[in-house]
């Protein structure tokens, strides 16, 4: 069994962010802050070669230029997580928009989802299949319409009518994220013929994601992803559910998370670290580590988050052997990948 495994290994996970991941308190809040990630899961070092270990690293470094970019020159947090989070979903090496995983059908279904921390206005949107970039649908719900969450047929007709670029499904594909999808497969029917492998082969859960604090002290975070190889029936993660994926308010902090959504759905991830900072008083590394190291833990849940406080402090705790992830503040930048990242 797995999750016996997991919380045998709870005090391990204590250490998976390593000191310099973790930014010490600030006093005073910075100009501006920004954190990326790219999923979390199974990354280890010896299964990576150096040259994929640049490109991702390239890659978090070119998204983090964009946020903070935006945030340098007076842009909003909300601007500078929407563009960033079109860039990661833009690069076919994580699993958001170009790149997304395949569904059993073989299809690209993409779950996105937005949130403002200085209105606490959110967007959602999932399981669309045409629409380029799913970020920039899910603040259009949150902008040009009544509603949090649209999803499917209606989600796309809504994009459509506000314009919104749209795609044929060879702009999402990627012939290792179909050969996942063939493995996966091939292994279920030998296995299981009926059931489902909720593993994903590529040994990671693929989603992408930002939160930011800006000048005039505003928090927002975005989250985008193409969920788990192989799932069926129109599944939904974390990604596009509030308060589970995604959660911003300028009274606490600004949250994305990467795991096993149902667990995070089941949990409330993103709420729970906003509660436990309003309600509890405490601050935002106590609040992100109990979630995520203890918590998800004893529940058997994986993954990790990113988050910011209104402050400017910074935590990217995981309970998996590594995340892509990244953040930046005037004159402090770092990326990191695996649990003891150097």
């Amino acid at each position: 069994m797995r999750f016996p495994t997991l919380i045998l290994l709870a005090m391990q996970f204590a250490h998976c962010q390593t000191p310099a991941d973790k930014p010490g308190d600030t006093t005073a809040r910075p100009p501006y802050a920004l954190a990326i990630h790219g999923g979390a899961g199974t990354i280890l070092k010896s299964e990576i070669t150096p040259e994929q270990e640049a490109e991702y690293r390239a890659a978090l470094d070119s998204a983090l230029t964009i946020g903070e970019t935006i945030l340098r020159n007076g842009g909003t947090a909300l601007d500078a997580v929407t563009q960033t989070v079109v860039w990661l979903e833009n690069c076919p090496l994580f699993n958001a928009g170009r790149g997304a995983v395949f569904t059993h059908e073989g299809r690209n279904e993409l779950d996105a989802s937005i949130m403002d921390g200085s209105t606490q206005a959110a967007g959602a949107v999932g399981g669309v299949t045409t629409v380029k970039n799913p970020v920039l649908l899910a603040r259009a719900v949150m902008e040009k319409s009544p509603h949090v969450m649209l999803t499917g047929k209606g989600a796309e007709q809504f994009a459509l009518e506000n314009g919104l670029d749209t795609v044929g499904p060879d702009w999402f594909f990627t012939q290792k994220r179909w050969d996942a999808l063939q493995k996966t497969l091939q292994e279920e029917k030998a296995k299981a013929p009926q059931g489902m492998n909720t593993k994903n082969p590529d040994h990671k859960f693929g989603t992408v994601g930002c939160v930011a604090l800006d000048r005039n002290g505003n928090l927002a975070a975005a989250t985008s992803t193409g969920g788990m190889t192989n799932k069926r029936w129109n599944r939904l993660g974390d990604t596009p559910v509030v308060g589970a994926g995604t959660y911003a308010s300028n009274d606490a902090c600004a949250v994305s998370c990467t795991g096993h959504g149902e667990y995070f759905i089941r949990y409330a991830v993103a709420h729970d670290v906003w509660a436990r900072m309003v309600y509890g008083g405490v601050s935002l590394h106590e609040a992100t580590e109990a979630v995520v190291l203890k918590k998800l833990v004893e529940k058997g849940g994986e993954g990790g988050l990113i988050a910011v406080d209104k402050s400017g402090n910074i935590a990217m705790p995981f309970n998996s052997e590594g995340m892509y992830r990244g953040y930046a503040k005037p004159g402090e930048r770092r990326i990191s990948i695996y649990r003891h990242d150097e």
